[in-house]
């Protein structure tokens, strides 16, 4: 492969936190994208205090040497009419399309219960019946039909609290859909946090992983969600995410199945944590350094 043609961004997410809002309420878009730049990443993804035009928003991020990889987008395909979805997409995609991003983070939002304080992570994780599976394969594979005719991907973001979570569940998403239409994002935390096996994951489906996150996990404070049954927000308060290199995942054999396939795209380090307790400068640095000491980029 030719490692030059991946390319490593971070997450706005460890600076201000878009579930939680009091989380980093205190931080700028400005000091979250210097300290970005400074920290050695070239791409970012978008936080809710990232303006929303491109022309006012791409000179903040030329200056500094940043490109935007992505942005998540919440589809409810299951639960609202795929009109109202497919509005919202267009307006998305758009605004990713005019920053030059070439994939769009989708994750199905109908049913999630990652946004609700009060509900368990894994206790009372959400179920898909046949016909949500049916109305979220159809919706995804428009909306990927939409994506290529502007020359991007979806990547559908597998996630903690929602309806495709598990290996299982990926499965029978990246069964249900075209691989020309529906691509797999490849998130290290959530997969372990929910007690999949990564590795597996990425080559079982390597030809349809166009965006990677890579985020870690500290085991103690995961059992602990678990085992008290804590929300996903109160997971995250918790500290249960952590960036590569500070949690319990070995980044070096992930990489290793990284490079020996033919991945081009973003690696972004992703780990929501409170800043007032984790500094967002400090750990991006640290992961930083942490990847460049396992990985050639």
């Amino acid at each position: 492969m030719n490692e030059s043609k991946i390319r490593l961004g971070i997450a706005p997410i460890a600076w201000t936190n878009d579930d939680m809002p009091e989380l980093g309420k205190e931080n700028t878009f400005e000091q979250c994208i210097s300290e970005m730049a400074l920290s050695g990443y070239v791409g970012t993804e978008i936080g809710n205090k990232y303006p929303k035009d491109p022309d006012v928003l791409r000179p903040y991020l030329d200056v500094r040497g940043l490109s935007v990889a992505s942005a998540w987008f919440s589809a409810f395909l299951t639960t609202k009419p795929y009109e109202e979805t497919e509005q919202a997409f267009i307006e998305h995609m758009n605004f990713l399309h005019a920053m030059g991003a070439k994939v769009i983070v989708v994750s199905e939002q109908g049913h999630s219960i990652q946004g609700q304080m009060d509900q368990a992570i894994f206790k009372e994780k959400p179920v898909f019946s046949a016909s949500d599976w049916q109305a979220l394969a159809t919706g995804l594979e428009r909306l990927g039909a939409l994506a290529n005719a502007k020359g991007m991907t979806i990547v559908y973001h597998h996630h903690m609290g929602t309806g495709v979570q598990t290996t299982e569940e990926i499965t029978r998403l990246m069964d249900l859909t075209d691989p020309e239409k529906v691509s797999l994002l490849f998130d290290t935390g959530h997969l372990v946090f929910s007690g999949e096996d990564p590795i597996e994951i990425y080559q079982k489906y390597q030809e349809r992983i166009k965006h990677i996150h890579f985020k870690d996990i500290r085991e103690q404070i995961a059992r602990q969600v678990s085992t008290t049954e804590q929300s996903f927000l109160n997971a995250v308060k918790s500290g249960v995410f952590t960036v590569p290199g500070d949690g319990m995942i070995d980044f070096a054999p992930i990489w290793e199945v990284i490079k020996s396939s033919d991945y081009e795209g973003w690696i972004v380090v992703e780990a929501e944590q409170d800043p007032a307790k984790a500094n967002p400068f400090e750990y991006a640095v640290k992961a930083r350094d942490y990847i460049r000491e396992i990985t050639s980029i």
